[in-house]
């Protein structure tokens, strides 16, 4: 098994070429190690084959998968609720994520939550925005870290946890430099007619309160 692949794109204008051979290695069914504008995540598409490829790097992953979408028309058969579609309109691209209901099931179960949502987010960094372009799919992804390690904020530091991990030439990496310290995502739940705060982070709950002032939880 060979090892993993790093894209260089440190600085744009970010290479055409490098992001049009990660986008078709994902479609390929391939991982990849991406910045968000929190931490580096793995991911891969939402297939049962690429979601069995990703649970081998985190077999312990008990939570469900998040999904980055390129926009809310990505995942079109997910049910909006009004507060959702207000809270994505005003804060993405951005650290907020989404749990919507699925009532089809048109996601495999190890991205649906106990409550069958499904989390969704569009991050706002600009290297894996521009693949999410190019994919037009819906792209897993779970923080790049071993059990009990905190998530990677640095392409090496993905790399590194890859190659721990037991990662080969099945996973590139893009290195989109160091990313500066943040918390991760504020997680609002828009499966329930009331949107409910599941994780406060790093969209302040004061902000999401001002556009849905009836928003429970983190008071």
């Amino acid at each position: 098994m060979g090892a993993p692949r790093v894209l260089d794109l440190r600085a744009p204008p970010y290479g055409e070429r490098e992001l049009a051979a990660a986008a078709t290695h994902v479609l390929a069914g391939g991982l990849i190690a991406h910045p968000t504008e929190t931490v580096y995540g793995f991911g891969g598409l939402a297939t049962d084959e690429a979601i069995a490829a990703l649970r081998r790097l985190k077999p312990e992953r008990a939570h469900p998968f998040l999904l980055l979408v390129p926009s809310p028309a990505a995942v079109a058969g997910l049910a909006w609720t009004s507060a959702a579609r207000e809270l994505a309109s005003v804060f993405w691209p951005g650290a907020l994520t989404l749990v919507l209901a699925d009532p089809s099931g048109s996601f495999p179960a190890v991205v649906r939550g106990e409550s069958a949502g499904v989390a969704v987010r569009v991050t706002s960094h600009p290297v894996t925005r521009l693949l999410m372009e190019r994919l037009r799919r819906p792209l897993t992804s779970t923080s790049a870290n071993l059990p009990g390690k905190p998530p990677a904020a640095s392409a090496e530091a993905a790399l590194v946890t890859a190659r721990a991990a037991g990662a080969g030439e099945e996973l590139w990496v893009l290195d989109a430099g160091p990313l500066p310290p943040s918390q991760p995502s504020t997680v609002v739940d828009c499966s329930q007619p009331v949107p409910r705060v599941v994780r406060a982070g790093a969209t302040p709950v004061h902000r999401l309160r001002c556009v849905i002032p009836e928003i429970d939880g983190e008071r």
